[in-house]
């Protein structure tokens, strides 16, 4: 006959909780923040892994205004962040897209006019415009691949909230000093 021997302290030791850290505080804004966050719908499964992840982190961090607008395709994201920052309702610009490399020159096209488009409209109008647009070395069509770039695009939905966020706190407070006379 198998028995066992229990150990009464052992019986009635609790499990003591792992500590969690709580959530950090971000700071807030002097004024309501609105984001305009354009997307490109080619391969819109994956693109929209990085604005669900932008949506959810910016409102952690006070960033409660997304407003999001889709285009076709990523090259059509720069002529929308331009009439969106001429509107002057939006305090930044978010753009995410795919441009994948179809075997030919074209990708390396679009994606260096798409970037160098949104860094122009930036300077242009002053709404900081932020750029999801990647352009991975190898794409393909598979399931491994999709997998791979939804998890990548939800970690730079995170990245550029986190940038959009301090780069707004940044200008507040910059523009703030300017209007004081401190610089």
């Amino acid at each position: 006959m198998n028995q066992m021997l229990q150990d009464p302290q052992t019986e009635t030791s609790e499990v003591t909780p792992v500590p969690q850290d709580p959530a950090p505080e971000h700071p807030r804004f002097a004024k309501p923040q609105r984001v305009a966050f354009v997307q490109a719908c080619w391969h819109r499964d994956v693109v929209e892994e990085a604005r669900i992840a932008f949506v959810k982190e910016a409102a952690l961090r006070h960033l409660n205004h997304v407003d999001v607008f889709e285009v076709p395709g990523s090259f059509e994201i720069p002529l929308h962040a331009q009439i969106l920052a001429k509107t002057r309702r939006y305090t930044a610009i978010v753009a995410a897209g795919l441009v994948v490399d179809g075997g030919i020159y074209r990708h390396e096209f679009v994606a260096d006019t798409v970037i160098k488009a949104l860094m122009d409209v930036q300077l242009r109008t002053e709404v900081p415009v932020f750029s999801a647009v990647l352009t991975p070395q190898q794409f393909h069509e598979t399931e491994v691949h999709y997998d791979f770039f939804r998890r990548h695009f939800a970690i730079k939905g995170v990245e550029v909230a986190e940038a959009c966020a301090n780069t707004l706190l940044g200008l507040e407070r910059l523009r703030g000093q300017v209007a004081a006379g401190i610089v």
